[in-house]
């Protein structure tokens, strides 16, 4: 076999497959005639094999494509300091849709139509590159976007505005493009601490822990710009008298937010609490600078009416809306009050109407424990997502009684049963973590990093003050006065993602570390002591 022939068998597999051997004998002949190099084939097909499927020629001129892709994957650089094109991209406009998966060796019947094939190489060192680091894709109308406003430098403010979409669903976009490896970014610099959460060491036993959880990619800030509140529950955290976050105070805040992420190479969300946010007086205005900003928006309030809720969805559809439910309809009401429960599931199916993404959270206690299943599965079908914290006891919530640690392994045994099989049946607890199968990948667990205070996200009050996590009294400074940036390098915020030393050296610290506010609600020191409820037989012992 000569050179010539090796590397058109090389460089052209899908395309040899469908044109047959007799055909594909026909062509290299020819071409090898001519002295005609491998590169050449897409353009002969017709002139040489008049009969073959109208397709072959696409085909042909992708693998050509993929072919000098595979060549160049060691050029792509594991690290930029600028959002970019990958530099190992092809584009190859074609008429027929499918081609993509003829390439990968899949079966596929192309189908007649205009499309844009992707090929591109992954990040890589060079001795790594080579077939594996190839990936071929039918480009979306997403990708194409993507890569236009990289190419061209387009501002977002921009794109968002002819979209008639918020300038984070801009910025998400281009993070999802840059999570298959179309666009190359600069890292997050949130990153967990090699010495607090080491890494799997290559060929242990250890948990699958996922790769992703020791970086985060998002930010977020839990805001309560208000202590107003329309209910008056009975494990309420906190009831302190405090002045709400005036209009200019949030608006600076939100700049540092957004400089914050931007600098930090996450993105962000402004996470509206209190209180009630909704009744702050300038609740929709600094809604609607939040999303100026460019970050995503949530909340995390009471049911409102369908006024209001259209007023917010004027300007943007949150990430979510979160309420609360402690049980059933009897147990639920005395604990937020008379009517709450069936207020509760209205507001659920009004936000399922408004196609609102909606989340119910529940705190659990030794009152309500026996009523969570039996809640979530009332839920189906209305909230798009159910989970649960357990009791902190702090503030009012001391008067409650917390779920027993006996059993508490038992309950979240039961708990990932019912989830099996449904959408909204979520897992929040990092105790989750310690019943998964060995050869399951663990969860993210509370924040999808474990514990994430001070990590991924901290609470800021409506007087600036900072803490590490809102179910306890977690002081990490000031905004007002350190900035938010000032507030999340200090060392009391240091010591929180650090975490508890009791967890030292278990092998699922990066998804798990307990719950620091139970820890500390039982009278225990939350950097020192093990959470009462963890039953992982793994753990370190102390």
């Amino acid at each position: 076999m000569t050179d010539f022939e090796s590397n058109c068998e090389r460089m052209y597999p899908a395309t040899r497959r469908q044109l047959g051997e007799d055909a594909w004998r026909r062509i290299l002949a020819s071409l090898a005639a001519e002295g005609a190099r491998a590169n050449e084939l897409p353009a002969s097909i017709v002139g040489v094999v008049p009969d073959a499927p109208p397709w072959v020629h696409d085909l042909a001129a992708v693998e050509l494509a993929a072919d000098e892709v595979r060549r160049s994957a060691g050029e792509v650089p594991s690290g930029v300091d600028s959002l970019m094109l990958n530099p190992a991209l092809q584009l190859v406009a074609v008429s027929w849709r499918g081609l993509h998966a003829l390439v990968r060796g899949e079966e596929a019947h192309p189908s007649e139509g205009g499309a844009h094939v992707l090929i591109w190489a992954l990040p890589s060192s060079p001795e790594e590159a080579g077939e594996a680091s190839v990936r071929v894709a039918e480009a979306s109308d997403e990708d194409l976007l993507a890569l236009k406003i990289v190419a061209e430098d387009l501002p977002l403010e921009d794109v968002a505005r002819e979209a008639g979409a918020p300038i984070y669903a801009v910025k998400a976009l281009l993070r999802r493009a840059t999570d298959k490896g179309l666009l190359l970014a600069p890292a997050s610099r949130l990153v967990r601490g090699a010495s607090s959460h080491p890494r799997p060491r290559p060929g242990s036993n250890s948990p699958r822990i996922p790769a992703d959880v020791f970086a985060s990619e998002h930010f977020t800030l839990q805001w309560h710009i208000t202590q107003r509140c329309d209910l008056r529950c009975k494990h309420c955290y906190d009831r302190s008298e405090r002045e709400d976050v005036t209009l200019d105070q949030g608006l600076r805040l939100l700049d540092e937010l957004a400089g914050f992420c931007d600098s930090r190479n996450v993105l962000g969300q402004a996470s509206f609490t209190g209180g009630n946010p909704l009744l702050h007086p300038n609740f929709l205005d600094l809604y609607a600078a939040a999303v100026a900003r460019g970050l995503q928006v949530a909340l995390l309030a009471n049911p409102c009416g369908a006024k209001m809720l259209d007023a917010m969805l004027e300007i943007a559809v949150p990430a979510y809306f979160q309420v609360s439910l402690e049980g059933l309809e009897e147990h639920n009401d005395a604990i937020r009050g008379p009517g709450h429960f069936r207020r509760t599931m209205a507001f659920l199916d009004l936000l399922r109407e408004r196609d609102v993404p909606s989340q119910v959270m529940l705190t659990l206690t030794r009152g309500n424990q026996d009523q969570v299943i039996p809640l979530a599965k009332a839920l189906e079908g209305r909230a798009g997502s159910f989970t649960f914290n357990r009791l902190a006891p702090v503030g009012e919530g001391a008067a409650l009684a917390c779920a027993d640690t006996a059993g508490f392994a038992e309950f979240l045994g039961e708990y990932l049963e019912a989830s099996g099989g449904t959408k909204h049946i979520s897992l929040k607890d990092n105790l989750f973590n310690a019943i998964l199968d060995g050869t399951q990948e663990l969860s993210g667990g509370c924040t999808g990093y474990g514990c994430g205070a001070a990590f991924n996200f901290f609470a800021v009050l409506s007087d600036g003050s900072a803490h590490a996590c809102r179910k306890m009294v977690s002081p990490i400074g000031n905004v007002y006065e350190a900035g938010l940036a000032g507030v999340y390098d200090g060392e009391s915020a240091d010591a929180y993602r650090r975490g508890s030393a009791a967890c030292a050296g278990c092998d699922i610290r990066a998804v798990c570390g307990g719950c620091m506010a139970v820890v500390k609600g039982l009278g225990l020191d939350p950097f020192v002591d093990r959470d009462p409820y963890c039953f992982y037989k793994a753990a370190p012992t102390r």
